[in-house]
């Protein structure tokens, strides 16, 4: 019963959080759509969070998407030529790089890599007195801290996705053609793969990048704002976001799978 009980506690911490998160998203989609928010400092720090997370780490995203073209794609094209069934290599591709593959393995490398920083940043920045600092010159930490990293982490994801499938593909392409395992007319290639793609799919890629990396952002956020003690406080603030955002990012992507194609 002890157990069951610890278990509904953390059960109920975790609603919590999300509900949390959810507001925060909410009111960051509110606010980001009035121009008279952005102020300089908004503005700067919008553009320092698209760099750090969306540019900083393309060489490693194009890195992993070689080695995900050549496996997966390379695969899956010649197992469906060898049991004849060729024009099924579009919709098995669009299947597993676009829908699956790539929304989730770029969420997880943008939380790993700039969601703990995310979380320690405003961690130390909580400790340390900027937030209290910037309260007192009349300025709102909403604006300046968290709508910049939660939407500039939604964009930064979403645009990684899109540079990761379109390195697979074209990687997978260029390998299988090197072997000679596939076909090696690129614009057969392409119309394959175009006319395998549907609006659902689509609205696939756009939800499983940007609501992930909305959630994910949000959770940092809240756990660095959380940490209200000593500096010891932020590795555990660290992991709890970071659960929380993998956790959120499975959840999501089986949610927005079974709302497109059930």
């Amino acid at each position: 019963m002890h157990a069951i009980g610890k278990l509904g506690e953390m059960g109920l911490a975790q609603w919590d959080e999300a509900r949390h998160a959810a507001a925060v998203i909410g009111t960051v989609l509110c606010t980001g759509v009035r121009p008279r928010c952005w102020v300089r400092a908004a503005r700067t720090a919008f553009v320092r969070q698209v760099l750090a997370i969306g540019v900083e780490p393309i060489g490693f995203v194009c890195a992993l998407a070689v080695f995900v073209g050549i496996s997966v794609v390379v695969q899956l094209t010649f197992w469906a030529g060898e049991a004849g069934q060729s024009q099924l290599l579009g919709p098995l591709l669009v299947a597993v790089v676009p829908r699956e593959l790539g929304p989730v393995l770029i969420n997880l490398v943008v939380i790993v890599r700039s969601g703990s920083a995310m979380t320690t940043e405003l961690g130390i920045l909580k400790i340390n007195g900027g937030i209290r600092a910037l309260e007192a010159r009349g300025d709102d930490p909403f604006l300046q801290f968290v709508m910049p990293r939660v939407l500039g982490m939604a964009m930064s994801t979403f645009c990684l996705t899109i540079v990761f499938i379109l390195v697979a593909f074209a990687s997978g392409f260029l390998f299988t053609a090197w072997a000679g395992r596939g076909s090696r007319d690129l614009l057969l290639f392409v119309d394959t793969i175009s006319n395998a793609v549907h609006p659902k799919d689509v609205f696939n890629i756009l939800a499983k990048s940007i609501l992930p990396g909305l959630f994910a952002s949000a959770s940092c956020c809240i756990g660095g704002f959380g940490v209200s003690g000593a500096v010891t406080e932020i590795p555990q603030a660290t992991q709890r976001a970071l659960t929380r955002s993998v956790a959120g990012l499975f959840v999501i992507s089986a949610v927005v799978s079974l709302l497109t194609y059930l």
